[in-house]
C-alpha cells in the first residue's frame, strides 16, 4: 500500500503520510479503542475515491466488491429529505448487521457534504471509545469519509503559500486543518453540520487533498495510457494536460478538475 501510494497518487504528500500512519497504527493495535475514522477533503479530481479504493483493496480480498466492504452515497441511499428518520433506522440496522457478520468491516460513505445534516449522527455509537454497542463489537472497524467540502479552502491556501514561494512539500496539515474545519463543520449545506462526530472528536484523521499542478496532471496521462496499453508519446502526454482548464485565470496553476477528465480526454489525442 505504501509503495502503491507514492508511486501512483500524484502530489499529495500529506495524504500518502496521513493515510499511512492511520493505516499502520491501527493494523498493528491488536486491541484499537475505536475504529479508525478517517475523512477525507479536496475538490474534484485530486484523488479521494481513488485512495480510498485503494486502500480497501489491500486490505480486503476482493477490494469494493468485498461483501465486508460497504459502500454509501446520499444520492443513492439517502436521496429524500423527509425519509431521514427512516435512512437513519435502515443504516443503524445495516452498519450494525454487517459488524455481527465481521468486526473487521470497512464502510464508505461518499459525498458527505451532499448528505442530509443530522442523518450521519446516527452512527455515532458506532465511532467511540466503547466495548460493545447493540452487543456488536465494532472497534477493529473502518469509517471514511469522502467530501468535496473544504476544497476550495483547501485550494486557496495552496494557491497562498506557492505565491510565498512555499513547496507543496513542505505544507502542513497545521497549515490546512484551522480552514477546513470551518469550511466542512460549520456549514449548513454539510452532512456534519453541528455533528457529534466533531464534537466528541470522533474523527481520527482529518486528510487534505491538495490541487494539483500542470505536471502531476502529465503524470496522470502516463499512467492512464499505460493503464489503457497505448503508446505514452510526449506530444499527446502535452496537449490532453494542456486541455484541461487550470485556475486561477492569470497563472493557470492548478487544475481545475484535477485528473478527473484525464481518461475521457485521451481518446480525443491519440
Amino acid at each position: 500500500l505504501e509503495c502503491d501510494l507514492a508511486t501512483n497518487v500524484v502530489g499529495q504528500p500529506l495524504v500518502r503520510q496521513q493515510v499511512m500512519k492511520g493505516v499502520r497504527e491501527f493494523l498493528e493495535n491488536q486491541n484499537p479503542v475505536k475504529p479508525l475514522v478517517m475523512s477525507f477533503h479536496g475538490s474534484t479530481g485530486t484523488g479521494k475515491t481513488y485512495v480510498s479504493s485503494m486502500l480497501v483493496r489491500y486490505l480486503f480480498q476482493g477490494g469494493l466488491q468485498s461483501p465486508y466492504v460497504h459502500q454509501f452515497s446520499p444520492i443513492v441511499h439517502f436521496p429524500h429529505a423527509e425519509q431521514i428518520e427512516q435512512y437513519k433506522e435502515s443504516l443503524k440496522r445495516w452498519i450494525q448487521g454487517n459488524l455481527t457478520n465481521c468486526g473487521r468491516s470497512a464502510f464508505l460513505f461518499d459525498e458527505m457534504d451532499k448528505m442530509h445534516p443530522g442523518l450521519i449522527d446516527v452512527i455515532i455509537p458506532f465511532l467511540g471509545p466503547s466495548w460493545v454497542v447493540y452487543g456488536t463489537n465494532y472497534r477493529k472497524a473502518i469509517f471514511i469519509f469522502i467530501s468535496n467540502a473544504g476544497g476550495e479552502q483547501i485550494n486557496k491556501m495552496t494557491l497562498d503559500l506557492w505565491r510565498a514561494r512555499k513547496d507543496r512539500e513542505e505544507i502542513s496539515l497545521q497549515d490546512l486543518a484551522p480552514a477546513i474545519s470551518k469550511a466542512v463543520f460549520e456549514n449548513p449545506q454539510s452532512g456534519f453540520w453541528k455533528s457529534g462526530i466533531i464534537n466528541e472528536h470522533l474523527i481520527d484523521f482529518v486528510v487534505p487533498f491538495l490541487p494539483l499542478k500542470r505536471h502531476h496532471v502529465k503524470q496522470c496521462v502516463i499512467s492512464e495510457l499505460i493503464q489503457q496499453g497505448l503508446e505514452v508519446r510526449p506530444d499527446v502526454v502535452q496537449e490532453v494536460a494542456d486541455s484541461i482548464p487550470y485556475f486561477p485565470e492569470e497563472e493557470k496553476i492548478f487544475s481545475s478538475t484535477g485528473c478527473k477528465t484525464v481518461a475521457s480526454r485521451i481518446s480525443f489525442f491519440i
